[in-house]
């Protein structure tokens, strides 16, 4: 008998993605809007489509599917166990032994990003409509499978309407986008609509990379030859483009919290997901130093609960990369925050994430282990993870 990656605990996944083939999202807009969303986002080439035809066809090669249980982590990207068909996220879950995985987007993280930035909003709703429902889809076929549907938070009234249709498709959690949007803040009065639907339903809200501000570009015109990235471009993580993923979550957090809006929500939870966690401790120290500077003279910050740094233990839950000090993150930001995240199927989560973590926990107690890889995610997640056990006949 196969024995799961994970044994011996309870642990939840909060990252973890599907590589959707080309116009999966696309086919499940509405009808009328399909043909604008496809035409506004970028041409899909040959390339990309041959990636996808040739791990479909690898998996219905028996050789091949012979060594799943071998080779569940080494198989990355589109070629990995469950990425691209949902029959197989099941056998992935197994062999992994994860309770649950988040599953977020790959294809169409920055497309729902820039459009929701854009000038047609009829694109970005008519996109996160058939994103939300493709996702959902995707994950119907095992309970563990917790679809993250994308709520665009530039038109204040549809986001209202969108975090509606979310919920009643069934998403485990809204992602918003921590990147600046066009007209008005993230903690503006009027999504108040948004975040009072999540809380009720107790559904947390979700930022995750691709969602944030990039690097400015003109920092890679260095004069010198262009830095590959994991991938083998320059489009994607280097050290350079690596430093500037926090800034963009740091600034929308620390608005939200300044502006109220944790407080007015108090039990709404937020999860921060592969966007690092090292700068955690020192932004919590630094809201704490802001909220003291300027308190004298902002009524918003006399009106705080408490202090910045408590609301974040209350209410923020984050994932740090594994090549990241958990242990040190978990020290001096507290025990409550930091969760385990495999980012399954992509590159950047490696190939034993569970020895990474381990090795960064170790001098740490039971009590905080067991937080990491499960407590704070259940907390995180909260009545989203009753959906995990089977409704009595």
């Amino acid at each position: 008998m196969t024995m799961p990656y994970v044994e011996g605990r309870v642990v939840h996944d909060a990252d973890s993605h599907i590589f959707e083939p080309p116009g999966y999202a696309e086919g499940y807009a509405d009808p009328g809007i399909r043909e604008a969303v496809a035409a506004a986002l970028r041409p899909i080439t040959g390339d990309q489509r041959a990636l996808f035809d040739a791990a479909i066809a690898k998996q219905a090669e028996q050789e091949h599917r012979a060594r799943d249980a071998e080779e569940v982590l080494l198989r990355k990207n589109h070629g990995a166990i469950g990425a691209v068909l949902k029959e197989d996220r099941t056998e992935a879950l197994d062999l992994l032994g994860f309770a649950s995985q988040l599953v977020f987007t790959t294809t169409y993280l920055g497309a729902l990003t820039r459009l929701e930035r854009g000038d047609d909003q009829d694109l970005a709703y008519g996109l996160a409509t058939g994103h939300n429902r493709g996702m959902v889809d995707f994950c119907s076929t095992d309970r563990r499978l917790l679809p993250v549907c994308y709520v665009p938070l530039s038109d204040v009234d549809r986001a209202a309407t969108c975090a509606t249709d979310a919920l009643e498709l069934g998403a485990a959690a809204l992602m918003v986008s921590s990147a600046p949007l066009r007209s008005h803040s993230q903690s503006h009065v009027g999504l108040d609509r948004v975040w009072r639907q999540a809380e009720e339903a107790g559904v947390p809200i979700v930022l995750h990379v691709g969602g944030e501000q990039p690097m400015n570009p003109v920092y890679k015109q260095n004069g010198l030859p262009p830095v590959p990235d994991f991938h083998g471009g320059d489009a994607n993580f280097t050290s350079v483009s690596y430093m500037a993923i926090p800034y963009a979550p740091m600034q929308t957090l620390a608005t939200l919290i300044f502006d109220g809006v944790l407080d007015r929500f108090p039990r709404l939870k937020w999860g921060v997901i592969e966007l690092g966690a090292s700068w955690v401790p020192g932004w919590m120290r630094s809201m704490d130093s802001a909220a003291e500077a300027f308190r004298r003279n902002e009524v918003r910050l006399q009106s705080l609960s408490a202090l910045p740094s408590e609301i974040v233990r209350r209410q923020i839950r984050v994932t740090p990369y594994p090549h990241e000090p958990a242990g040190w993150i978990l020290e001096h930001c507290g025990a409550e925050i930091p969760m385990f995240s495999s980012d399954y199927p992509h590159v950047e989560g490696g190939r034993n994430p569970l020895k990474r973590f381990g090795a960064s926990l170790v001098g740490t107690s039971d009590e905080d282990q067991e937080a990491f890889y499960c407590g704070n995610f259940a907390d995180l997640m909260g009545p989203v993870l009753d959906r995990l056990n089977p409704v009595d006949a």
